[in-house]
């Protein structure tokens, strides 16, 4: 699919976005974006900081006002809403607040609180029940961001948006985070719509890829888009030397 393809049926996609534009004031931060998303992939967007890419991904999510057309599961968002999840690229918090991670997930819950529920979303993201009796600011970063994972399947989500998730965590935790994508992709057939820097690991989940600069560079599947040459021309010289080091 070309950047600026798209389906003129959108009740057959998770996600349809067509002429979506975002502005800050006077400056256009995304710029006339238009594809649709099939079910049960994961769509990865990649571009330098700066570029839009969690611009683009609030404003599909309905977070941020827009021109254009948007819509989820063949539906205006706020029809669909619980049939989608959200974890966002920061989530600060004092990590001396007395809450355990059950506590936690149960606020997320509501009046819907449901232990066979929590249980089950923990298992879902790879961790143990024991997990739950943890105060949250004693886990690691990798831990924390499969609970925030864990927290956005609560309500069994058909459409998950992640922004970086792998960032700021080791290479164990990125591993995890892996798996658990593609648990949630081959298991559950949950389409994911994900914003990351980290280029080795979408070429490992990804099935199509976005290059993003306020707009579409190119798209298609991580081999025929993650090449040396595209990247040179989306991140810069220096972007290539760092990816060709972690490939080794």
């Amino acid at each position: 699919m070309s950047p600026h393809s798209k389906t003129t049926n959108n009740s057959q996609s998770a996600i349809f976005v067509e002429n979506l534009s975002v502005n800050y004031g006077d400056k256009k931060v995304v710029d006339n974006v238009s594809f649709s998303i099939d079910p049960g992939t994961v769509t990865a967007i990649v571009g330098p900081n700066g570029s839009g890419k969690t611009t683009l991904l609030k404003a599909v999510l309905g977070l941020l006002p827009i021109e254009g057309q948007v819509s989820i599961l063949g539906a205006p968002l706020h029809k669909v809403r619980h049939s989608v999840g959200y974890v966002p690229q920061r989530f600060t918090f004092d990590r001396d607040f007395p809450i355990i991670v059950e506590e936690f997930l149960r606020l997320s819950l509501g009046r819907q609180c449901s232990a066979h529920r929590i249980v089950t979303s923990i298992k879902e993201v790879g961790l143990t029940p024991l997990v739950l009796e943890r105060k949250i600011g004693s886990l690691s970063g990798g831990q924390l961001q499969r609970v925030l994972i864990a927290q956005a399947l609560l309500h069994d989500p058909a459409v998950l948006f992640l922004d970086e998730p792998m960032a700021g965590i080791d290479m164990a935790g990125e591993n995890a985070i892996h798996e658990v994508i593609e648990h949630l992709k081959d298991d559950h057939g949950t389409t994911i719509l994900m914003v990351s820097h980290d280029i080795v690991a979408i070429a490992c989940v990804a099935d199509r890829v976005f290059c993003f600069n306020k707009k579409i560079i190119c798209d298609g599947p991580p081999k025929k888009v993650l090449t040396d040459e595209s990247l040179t021309g989306l991140f810069g010289s220096k972007h290539l030397l760092h990816h060709r080091e972690h490939r080794r």
